[in-house]
């Protein structure tokens, strides 16, 4: 079983594939990757709860007790951030703009891999990967790939 941390990419796709599949399979995704990074992502995606790996027991506990019941679980930290968001009183991350193909090009880009590996390891040709690149590039307002990586370090993204 492939671990779900999420810049592991197929570890999305296996999410992903395991909801195509069982839908009404609750699944939780436990990471060291921090939740305020990639939570909502994979909430989107269909998982029931995000717990970091430095979760206490009790949390876990109470995570699989809500996703076994139908519920989803978040930390009260991140119920506390998403409804900051709710309410504008914080601004939404850039990133959590992008699609969640535009992403893994994004994290890719960030973790120094060229154009044709992207392009062999995703099953797409090197224009589409360009035309993804661009798209990223306009929305996030970055000129280089140096400008992407050094925000994706700032972040914690990578």
């Amino acid at each position: 079983m492939q671990d779900l941390a999420l810049p592991d990419i197929e570890g999305l796709d296996l999410l992903r594939r395991i909801k195509n599949h069982n839908p009404d399979l609750p699944v939780l995704v436990l990471s060291f990757y921090p939740e305020d990074q990639y939570a909502v992502r994979v909430l989107k995606e269909g998982a029931s709860g995000y717990l970091t790996k430095e979760s206490v027991p009790n949390d876990l506990i109470h995570a699989i007790r809500k996703a076994a019941g139908g519920g989803r679980y978040i930390s009260a930290t991140l119920a506390e951030s998403l409804a900051s968001s709710i309410t504008g009183e914080k601004e939404r991350r850039s990133q959590e703009s992008l699609s969640s193909r535009e992403f893994q090009i994004f994290f890719m880009i960030a973790t120094v891999k060229s154009v044709k590996e992207m392009a062999n390891e995703l099953s797409l040709a090197r224009t589409t990967i360009t035309s993804y690149r661009i798209r990223i590039f306009d929305k996030l307002r970055f000129k280089t790939n140096a400008d992407l990586i050094r925000y994706a370090v700032e972040n914690r993204i990578v």
